[in-house]
């Protein structure tokens, strides 16, 4: 009997896995004109919010502007979609300010599949991928591709994987454990055969999610409405306004009552009874660590967001848990509002491989595997936000990787993007990792605001951005620096108007007092003059620290630099170095331990070895 061929498919780029990382990176390979294939075990689940209905939120929401600036697809989906949409920390200075929306959840699902769909030089597949494919060049690992179930191959010089949670992935609600990595799914076990065969490190994560109930069944008239901003400001620079209709959320608390059954039943949360043993999102605990790590709180927030325009659906958020059912049952019976509202789905805990993510070069390829990289939860990250812009620029790099381009890496100093994955390369991780403002020591340079102005630019070199973009951000650019102007020259009580907004208690109305046709500036012109001139001298002492930094970045070291040949080099200083492989000074002086002693050697033995 005649053996079938097996079946092969040719591209530039492979993608595996279509969450927020995975459409990310195959949009932009695709845009910089790799041929590209995104792989998904599911077409119906392409971009879909395993989690939280949300986009945005404190740093969070920086990323997603920075994305857009960038080209990405995240910021124009959510405002197409978004029910709801509020500016966090207004009462805060700029470098503060976070915008959240909430989303309709199948909508936005929808609106990234689309954008998928109609990209050019993307093609988006039903498979599981089932093995990475290899050679040996030179000595050096290379990707070829991958294969899939069913037996065909698909070829390419370039690979991202983006699994997000589903690598050898189990469910946990109480005692029940369940194989998958998002309720009513699979998992996916040949991925990280081959990791283990490659010689990865993998480790493992756990992270989780709350019930969502029936709002139907839910009496509101027991919480507090929570509604969205009177002025909805866009996340997408493309975005002129946002005209849809605004849908409420609604807040309520736990109790004593409800701390009492937590408590009764800890030995039946997973986490507690030791049938998990991995680490979870610090920054976000479920119900039951908050009961237990802030006893003295007699009560915690929640929130019931709705998770779209077309259905009744809520999701509790602040209630994470792996609780078993009939105990989640009746901690809802004494949440107030919730007495008697019906759940439509438990929550549960998700157990999942992922690699640490020292094994990544700046630009996230990986170092054991030349054309191979990594993006998304796979790093031991946590949040839609933080895999969509490794995705993006995973993708990028590896389409530029393909033109035979210097790869895009951007500094601490220009974006939350470079400050997170700077993190995840130079730092590594030991618990789920999401994105905070303090974690960006130049955060007043770098706002939601102004995005456009930092990366859009960068963008454009490289290929990401179009000329729709390029042209709107010349025009705010030079209108920008024409109101400017008219304030340096236009002048009050003795002083120009630029000096007198610089003034902590002077606001732009009290200036279209004195100068009226100020009134007509667009806001996005207006908001950029006032912080630019309010913010100079803050922004000007960021940047002399910057330019110290940047000195130590232009000292490279080489790739296959032997440490041992520093005789003093402590021996955990050494060991760190070996396997970071730091590609400047500057990245190898924030490794976690490394201490000034540490570079001062290391500087000194690369300028006396003349490297």
């Amino acid at each position: 009997m005649k053996s079938m061929a097996t079946v092969i498919y040719h591209y530039d780029v492979l993608v595996v896995g279509a969450g927020h990382a995975g459409t990310e990176a195959a949009l932009s390979a695709a845009r910089l004109g790799a041929k590209t294939a995104l792989l998904t075990t599911n077409c119906d689940t392409v971009a879909q919010m395993s989690c939280n209905p949300a986009i945005g939120g404190v740093a969070k929401g920086q990323i997603v502007r920075e994305l857009d600036a960038l080209g990405g697809a995240m910021g124009q989906a959510i405002d197409a979609t978004g029910i709801q949409f509020r500016l966090l920390n207004r009462s805060k200075g700029p470098a503060m300010h976070s915008p959240r929306a909430q989303a309709d959840k199948k909508g936005y699902q929808q609106e990234v599949k689309r954008i998928v769909e109609e990209a050019d030089n993307l093609v988006l597949r039903q498979e599981t991928v089932e093995d990475l494919l290899t050679e040996e060049r030179g000595g050096v690992l290379h990707i070829i591709g991958v294969a899939v179930r069913g037996g065909a191959v698909y070829h390419a010089p370039a690979v991202v994987l983006t699994t997000g949670t589903f690598l050898a992935a189990i469910m946990h609600t109480g005692e029940a454990k369940t194989p998958g990595g998002r309720a009513g799914e699979g998992t996916t076990h040949g991925i990280s055969g081959a990791l283990h065969r490659l010689g990865f490190r993998v480790e493992r994560f756990k992270t989780g999610t709350p019930a969502r109930l029936n709002g139907r069944t839910i009496d509101y008239s027991q919480t507090q409405i929570q509604p969205g901003d009177d002025d909805p400001q866009p996340f997408s620079f493309l975005t002129e306004r946002l005209t849809g209709e605004q849908l409420p959320c609604w807040i309520t608390h736990t109790n004593e009552k409800v701390h009492a059954l937590i408590r009764e039943n800890l030995h039946r949360a997973p986490m507690y009874s030791g049938q998990i043993q991995s680490s979870g999102p610090r920054y976000c605990p479920s119900i039951e660590d908050k009961v237990v790590r802030f006893a003295e709180k007699s009560q915690h927030q929640l929130f019931l967001e709705p998770e779209g325009r077309h259905t009744r659906e809520v999701y509790v958020n602040g209630v994470s848990t792996s609780l078993p059912r009939d105990v989640q049952d009746a901690m809802f019976r004494e949440i107030p509002g919730c007495q008697h509202a019906q759940i439509m789905r438990y929550g549960y805990a998700v157990e999942y491989d992922y690699c640490p993510p020292d094994q990544l070069h700046p630009w996230l390829e990986t170092k054991p595997v030349r054309g191979l990289f990594f993006a998304g939860q796979l790093n031991g990250t946590t949040g839609y936000e933080e895999a969509a812009a490794q995705g993006l620029m995973a993708g990028t790099n590896a389409a530029l990787m393909l033109r035979g381009d210097e790869p895009l890496v951007l500094r601490r100093d220009q974006a939350y993007i470079g400050v997170l994955i700077d993190d995840l390369v130079t730092r590594s991780v030991d618990e789920p990792y999401r994105m905070f403002t303090s974690r960006a020591e130049y955060r007043l340079m770098l706002r939601q605001d102004n995005a456009d102005r930092r990366l859009t630019p960068l963008g454009a070199k490289v290929g990401l951005v179009g000329l729709r973009r390029q042209a709107l951000l010349a025009t705010k650019e030079a209108e920008i620096a024409r109101v400017t102007e008219r304030l340096e020259a236009t002048r009050a009580d003795g002083v120009s108007l630029a000096r007198l907004l610089s003034r902590p208690e002077v606001t732009w109305q009290d200036l279209t007092e004195r100068l009226p046709e100020l009134a007509i500036v667009p806001r996005e012109v207006s908001q950029q003059v006032e912080y630019d001139v309010k913010y100079s001298g803050y922004i000007a002492r960021q940047e002399l620290q910057v330019e110290r930094q940047k000195r130590l970045s232009m000292k490279r070291i080489p790739p296959h630099f032997d440490y041992t040949l520093i005789v003093h080099l402590r021996v955990e200083a050494r060991e760190k170095f070996s396997r970071i492989r730091p590609v400047t000074l500057d990245q190898a002086s924030r490794i976690s331990g490394i201490t000034p002693a540490d570079v001062a050697l290391l500087l000194a033995h690369l300028e006396g070895k003349g490297v």
